[in-house]
């Protein structure tokens, strides 16, 4: 903290929020409990805790348990550091062998957490009373580190039972032996509100040792979700053997700008959320649009256009649940919100823009048509020079003469943001749209 490094990185939205709370718990050395809603980053946020561990830290060699060198807890460790002294062998392990996580699920048992007895140790002729025979669970395991529960709530509540002590008297105790291990341990899990609050799936004496409860969110602000999806989606396509396609930045806008909308719409079941999920995959998806447009038409570069939002719409239907009034509307409701995001990009990004010589041009011109399959500079070639052109793409930070795509990808947000303006005419048909028509 004092150097003043990304402590948790990948991390967007909860500089303010969420990570001051988990840096009070870390140092206080709570265990926590993240709270919140799918596709918050709970998992995320988790698994950046690992890079807070010293890069490397020694254990002993073989140990299940990973003891400490000096201060070893299992039985056999203890043997051995009462029988070598300080020739005991160590071992090194790296800060990422020092997590361990489980998803909670019905069938997850107790032995699977804690330990239980190794028949396989027993039928070597040792005797049912030898703690050697004890095989270790996950958590024993996680020794020295950091465990994670994933949704808490789904864990049977007889199987929460066996956390008690790892939380509060920090060992653990399998079955019917004399073995008491007190462990070095945070423990951390990840639960939906809903579960917790009213199904009440976590046991209250589980809830009561938890140290801190942390409360995530969806990004706050339109920057964050932009930042997100840069992140997440637009970085991912760096290195594709089907090439990087262009996303330009009001594309990306629409695409957050939509998830908000989706978040905000009450037709939406407010309860189960929006996952930031929808947001990567709508914009993956439009760049998946432009590659496939590149590869069937030989177009050089994949950029994105406006055309291809319309993409967006089946591919994350199944990712919001809406309110059961709505059943049978799903996709109308979501192809509203879709136009709203454009109409609000458009004069966010357009604003005072003179758009006078493209309507002219439809005036004058006819009507335009444009695809899925239409390659940039066939657009440019059919709409022809259009006065206050560069004006509109300086005003979206786009060279045109540098790129045809990113000038097509420019004049389509113009003329559909027209059209839903009530300014120019258009007609969608399957796999085209005519602008002007």
């Amino acid at each position: 903290m004092a150097s003043g490094a990304d402590r948790f990185p990948g991390i967007v939205g909860f500089d303010g929020t969420v990570l001051p709370q988990v840096e009070r718990a870390l140092l206080a050395g709570h265990d926590i409990v993240f709270l919140g809603e799918r596709g918050q980053g709970k998992t995320r946020l988790i698994r950046t805790l690992v890079g807070l561990l010293d890069e490397w830290s020694p254990a002993v060699a073989g140990c299940e348990i990973h003891d400490h060198p000096y201060f070893p807890v299992c039985a056999r460790c203890r043997a051995l550091h009462a029988e070598l002294g300080d020739e005991l062998p160590v071992a090194w392990r790296h800060r990422d062998e020092r997590f361990g996580e489980k998803l909670a699920t019905p069938d997850t048992s107790v032995g699977d957490l804690i330990g239980d007895v190794d028949p396989v140790k027993v039928a070597e002729g040792r005797t049912l009373g030898d703690p050697e025979t004890v095989h270790y669970g996950l958590v024993p395991r996680c020794n020295r580190g950091i465990f994670s529960v994933n949704e808490l709530p789904d864990l049977a509540e007889r199987i929460q039972v066996a956390l008690l002590n790892v939380l509060e008297e920090r060992d653990i105790q399998v079955r019917g032996y004399l073995l008491r291990l007190p462990l070095d341990l945070l423990l951390v899990a990840s639960a939906n509100p809903e579960d917790y609050t009213n199904r009440g799936r976590i046991i209250t004496p589980l809830k009561d040792r938890f140290g801190a409860e942390v409360r995530t969110h969806y990004p706050l602000r339109l920057d964050d979700e932009l930042r997100l999806i840069r992140q997440e989606a637009v970085l991912a396509w760096e290195g594709s053997p089907l090439g990087t396609p262009a996303l330009p930045d009001h594309l990306i806008e629409i695409v957050a700008r939509f998830t908000r909308l989706v978040r905000d719409a009450p037709q939406v079941d407010q309860r189960s959320g929006v996952s930031a999920r929808l947001a990567v995959a709508a914009a993956e998806t439009v760049a998946a649009s432009a590659v496939r447009r590149a590869a069937l038409t030989s177009e050089e570069v994949p950029t994105a256009r406006v055309v291809d939002l319309a993409s967006i719409v089946p591919a994350v239907r199944g990712k919001v649940e809406f309110e059961a009034l709505e059943e049978g509307r799903e996709e109308e409701i979501l192809t509203h919100l879709l136009r709203r995001a454009i109409a609000e990009t458009f004069r966010a990004r357009l604003a005072g823009t003179d758009l006078a010589g493209l309507q002219k041009r439809f005036d004058a011109g006819g009507p335009v048509e444009t695809g899925d399959l239409v390659t940039a500079a066939e657009l440019l070639r059919r709409v022809g020079p259009v006065p206050g052109l560069a004006g509109m793409l300086t005003k979206l930070g786009v060279d045109g003469a540098e790129s045809p795509g990113l000038a097509a990808a420019a004049l389509e947000l113009a003329m559909e943001g027209l059209h839903l303006n009530r300014r120019l005419a258009k007609e969608e048909l399957p796999g085209r749209t005519v602008y002007g028509g």
